[in-house]
């Protein structure tokens, strides 16, 4: 008789994890992609993908955050005929969610969402400039900035409030961070 399993137990199958990270990947790959308003002076855009990252470093925590947040936005960039951006992408914002899950922690409070806020923004942000400055220039990189500070703050004020509210509503998730 096979042995019946808890959702303790199902956190912990390869097979769950997979399952989890793949539609962790494929929210931040849709949440990338569907919206993004150009930036002209280096044909990059902004877009919704960093509620997803923030989402998932807060609730699911940096690993899964770095995975979903690199594969996810790489993947959107593909989708959108960014080839030559993808591994940048995937660096950056795989590089913020891991920051925002490691400064946040288990704990959240108040100085460590501006702690994780600062320190995902600068990460991102600065991984965005210095390449967008070697590619174009260091003056058409800094019309960037802006949009990628907004896109972060895109990223606290909906992705924390949202990961709570689904914390609240399905109190096992709490348990799910890998």
């Amino acid at each position: 008789m096979p042995e019946k399993r808890n959702s303790s137990t199902m956190k912990n199958l390869p097979a769950f994890k997979i399952a989890s990270l793949a539609i962790l990947i494929a929210v931040t790959t849709v949440f990338t992609y569907i919206i993004r308003i150009p930036v002209a002076p280096t044909r990059g855009y902004i877009n919704f993908g960093d509620v997803a990252i923030f989402f998932t470093a807060v609730t699911f925590g940096p690993i899964t955050a770095f995975l979903a947040g690199g594969i996810g936005t790489a993947m959107a960039d593909l989708f959108a005929g960014y080839a030559q951006w993808i591994p940048i992408t995937f660096f950056a914002h795989g590089l913020q969610g891991l920051v925002i899950g490691l400064l946040l922690g288990k704990k959240i409070n108040i100085q460590r969402l501006i702690l994780g806020f600062l320190g995902a923004t600068i990460t991102m942000a600065g991984i965005y400039y210095i390449t967008a400055g070697v590619m174009y220039g260091f003056g058409p990189a800094l019309a960037e900035i802006p949009g990628n500070i907004l896109q972060n703050i895109a990223g606290i004020l909906i992705g924390v409030p949202l990961s709570g509210a689904v914390r609240r509503a399905y109190p096992p998730i709490r348990n799910y961070r890998w």
